[in-house]
């Protein structure tokens, strides 16, 4: 997978990743001046604003569509300090973390979809709004035990016709921000159809899901 364009500019590069894009317009509200939606031409023009300020919407994106790399000498992006995915309402499920996707690297950020209905998986490609999937992101938190480490490698393993797997220290966030569990393994549904969302209960298996 992948449609990544990358736009040089004289201290930094702006990539953008079509196929990962889930339309969260954080960019083209943030910044502009630098992200020009419907133009003709190049569309991002990274030597309209500084550095820093790329670099702080880059690390904004949701599903990591948008990366930079600095030409200045200053610091690229790093893995976060804590991993964390953010179940979203109604929508995909929005991980950071040093991630591992089906056995490759796969940068810093990524929305997964938990709908069922992507064309892109196991990524988000915005059909929970056509599909009108409901999901709430507001889950009932657990009596967990701190991590004793928060960062690392998060492994997704997405299974044929089946749910997501997480292995890596991982904590988990309802939409708000509030923490509902921390783990180091779990699997997640991507039917869409699990009575225990986010969490899979083998519905998939008896509707016939395909991936």
């Amino acid at each position: 997978m992948g449609n990544k364009t990358t736009y040089d500019g004289k201290d930094v590069a702006i990539s953008f990743d079509g196929a990962k894009c889930i339309h969260s317009r954080r960019c083209v509200l943030a910044l502009p001046n630098v992200f020009q939606a419907n133009v003709e031409g190049p569309w991002i023009n990274p030597d309209n604003a500084s550095v820093e300020d790329i670099a702080a919407l880059a690390r904004e994106c949701p599903s990591g569509a948008i990366t930079f790399e600095r030409h200045d000498g200053g610091m690229d992006e790093t893995a976060p300090l804590v991993n964390t995915l953010f179940v979203r309402e109604n929508g995909p499920l929005a991980i950071h973390a040093e991630l591992a996707i089906d056995g490759k690297a796969a940068g810093f950020r990524a929305t997964l979809c938990r709908c069922g209905a992507s064309q892109n998986k196991p990524y988000c490609d915005g059909s929970h709004v056509a599909s009108k999937f409901e999901a709430t992101g507001e889950l009932a938190a657990k009596s967990v035990e701190p991590l004793e480490r928060q960062n690392g490698t998060v492994t997704v393993t997405a299974f044929a016709n089946g749910p997501i797997q997480l292995e890596g220290n991982l904590e988990i966030c309802c939409g708000t921000g509030r923490t509902i569990a921390r783990t180091q393994k779990t699997v997640l549904c991507r039917c869409g159809r699990s009575s225990k969302k986010p969490y899979c209960d083998g519905t998939h298996a008896k509707i016939g899901f395909k991936s």
